[in-house]
């Protein structure tokens, strides 16, 4: 479904603080399957999740998903896609405060130019799923961690996203919640989704529910 080959990843090139993040990366990820990348930090695994989710172009290297070559796309064809393709839950979550639970989870969805109506409806049950439906009027700054999560996930599923993409999912949760969140996991896969996740938590890499560990250093693949 995705390819990367010979990825190269530079920050600041040219200048004295120069960085190469990614170096020479050769990587075929499945449609269906859960991948997680492991590694310590500054290994470069959150970099190429970025480029797996478009939220990045590479320095050097080549991008395809399915049959397109996506490396040197313009931004408003790469904007298009992820809006299409992907899901994202962020680390830190970046729920917008003041806004309720089902707001923000209709937020990636407006560009899309649905009814109104249909739009609260599709939210509602992503949240409902959740176990979230009760909240759904609750500020997201009301919310527990748990709860905030679970917000995150139903917004990143409400454009029914082909890959669901989460850096470091469990890190600010206890272990009952990253239990939990590895069930949500195991529902995406059910639900024929690709997931693509960074973690260093054994309760994650170690996890059944996980079909792939993808191990990096130095920006490099490290063989198993």
């Amino acid at each position: 479904m995705i390819e990367l080959r010979d990825i190269h990843k530079a920050f600041n090139e040219g200048r004295p603080n120069e960085y190469w993040a990614l170096r020479g990366i050769d990587l075929d990820i499945a449609a269906g399957e859960s991948t997680v990348f492991s590694g310590p930090s500054g290994s470069g695994k959150t970099t190429l999740l970025t480029l797996l989710g478009c939220l990045a172009r590479p320095t050097r290297g080549r991008v395809r998903l399915g049959d397109e070559d996506i490396s040197s796309l313009p931004e408003r064809f790469l904007t298009e896609i992820r809006r299409r393709t992907f899901g994202f839950v962020f680390q830190q979550f970046n729920l917008v405060r003041g806004l309720s639970a089902l707001d923000n989870v209709m937020l990636p969805a407006y560009p899309l130019g649905l009814p109104h109506r249909e739009l609260r409806a599709r939210a509602e049950a992503q949240l409902a799923a959740l176990d979230l439906g009760h909240r759904r009027e609750a500020r997201v700054e009301w919310l527990s961690g748990g709860e905030q999560q679970r917000v995150a996930i139903a917004r990143a599923l409400i454009n029914a996203p082909q890959v669901v993409i989460a850096d470091e999912p469990t890190a600010n949760l206890d272990t009952a919640l990253s239990c939990q969140f590895m069930g949500i996991l195991e529902r995406l896969l059910d639900e024929g989704r690709t997931v693509l996740l960074t973690s260093h938590d054994p309760l994650v890499v170690e996890s059944e529910t996980v079909d792939r560990v993808v191990r990096l250093r130095d920006g490099r693949l490290v063989e198993p």
